[in-house]
């Protein structure tokens, strides 16, 4: 009885492995030779993606003070000058936790009522990567508040005001 038992757990462990060959076998041709304009951005993985966030002051003739930061990166107090921007890239984690946040201000020459704004400028959302055209977030620090381009329709959206 014992042995019935072996021999059939053999068996279905052969079947497990010509099934496992089988697949492999036809995997590579399915996944490699597929038509690129079949593979849509939504079936990437955000992990294998090299993202870029771009903050823009498209202020009137201020400064714009920058302080942004990940829990894992921090990229310093920044000057911004009219017209100019800082950047950076990055990989998303596996986690799913990947977020960076930014602490902007309006330089009023050393003036202590600055407007400001803490914002976040990247953060796991299917909706943000669409915008984002999966692979770049440009924000725009302008007079009336922080702006989000919409790469897809070349747009930009208000997301943050600014503090006064």
């Amino acid at each position: 009885m014992e042995s019935k038992t072996i021999n059939l757990h053999a068996s279905s462990v052969s079947i497990y492995f010509i099934t496992l060959a089988l697949f492999l076998s036809f995997a590579p041709t399915t996944i490699f030779c597929a038509p690129f304009h079949l593979i849509k951005r939504e079936n990437i993985f955000p992990e294998f993606i090299k993202w870029h966030v771009y903050i823009i002051n498209g202020l009137n003739n201020k400064n714009l003070i920058t302080h942004c930061k990940s829990k894992e990166d921090d990229m310093g107090i920044q000057n911004i000058s009219p017209g100019s921007n800082i950047n950076w890239s990055f990989r998303t984690d596996f986690f799913h936790s990947t977020l960076f946040w930014c602490h902007l201000s309006k330089d009023n020459n050393n003036n202590a009522s600055s407007s400001s704004a803490s914002i976040e400028v990247f953060w796991y959302d299917a909706r943000l990567f669409n915008k984002c055209d999966w692979k770049k977030c440009v924000w725009t620090a302008k007079d009336d508040g922080i702006y989000l381009k919409d790469l897809r329709v070349n747009t930009e959206e208000l997301h943050y005001r600014w503090d006064d």
